[in-house]
């Protein structure tokens, strides 16, 4: 009943559909633990199982062997006692002739009875000979499978580290956008624009004063001055320095 059960768990996780199965798991790495898991504990199973059906099999075929082995024992040892008696018979000993036919008798009873254990038990080892081929058939499935599994995990984490690394890289560069005004950029911009408009209040500030402006007319005055004496040079006339003099 163990073996039929072993046997019934094999067919089932032979005929899973892992991607299926992965397709329609909530958290697929959770399913591919538990999935590797499973299959790991039915190959120990599995193999503890057929091991014990291959024994009780060899055992089945040596029974067997020693059933045709014993028949043709007693088939020999038949043939010997009627040749005895046909030997004794022969000298005209029909008394002795007799017992050797009756063990000669008693041998093929027994020949018979040999040969009817080995033609019975023939049928067992042939079906438990088909049921290890085909448990061996689906260890070695299962075993294909549980790599194809490990194989899936394998991809799968990998899949989630790239994922998690990108991940990772799109975080720190979104953290570092001159656009973003809560980034260090954007408030060292910020900062700079400040001291920039700072600078320039001051000097607006300081052109705006009496003396700045006192200072200008004075330019003024100094520049139209030699504007005038530059028109007198062109005339001939003489200067206001010169008609001082």
């Amino acid at each position: 009943m163990a073996k039929q059960s072993i046997f019934g768990r094999i067919s089932t996780l032979m005929k899973a559909n892992i991607n299926a199965l992965l397709d329609s798991a909530e958290d697929p790495q959770k399913m591919l633990d538990q999935l590797v898991r499973d299959y790991t504990n039915s190959i120990a199973d599995a193999e503890s199982a057929i091991a014990e059906t291959i024994g009780n099999l060899r055992l089945l075929e040596r029974d067997h062997q020693e059933d045709v082995q014993a028949a043709a024992e007693w088939g020999n040892k038949a043939l010997a006692a009627s040749r005895k008696a046909d030997e004794l018979r022969r000298t005209g000993n029909t008394a002795d002739a007799d017992k050797f036919d009756n063990l000669a008798k008693i041998a093929l009873q027994r020949q018979i009875s040999e040969e009817n254990e080995a033609k019975a038990i023939a049928p067992t080892i042939a079906t438990q000979n088909e049921v290890v081929d085909k448990l061996k058939e689906g260890l070695n499935g299962m075993k294909q499978k549980l790599e194809q599994l490990r194989s899936k995990r394998s991809e799968l984490l990998a899949r989630a580290k790239t994922a998690e690394a990108q991940n990772k890289v799109h975080d720190a560069v979104k953290s570092i956008d001159v656009l973003d005004p809560t980034s260090e950029l954007g408030r060292f911009e910020d900062k700079v624009r400040r001291q920039e408009a700072l600078a320039a209040g001051k000097q607006e500030l300081a052109a705006s004063s009496l003396d700045a402006q006192f200072n200008a007319l004075e330019d003024v005055g100094e520049l139209t001055e030699v504007e005038a004496r530059l028109a007198a040079l062109k005339i001939g006339a003489p200067t206001q320095a010169a008609i001082e003099n």
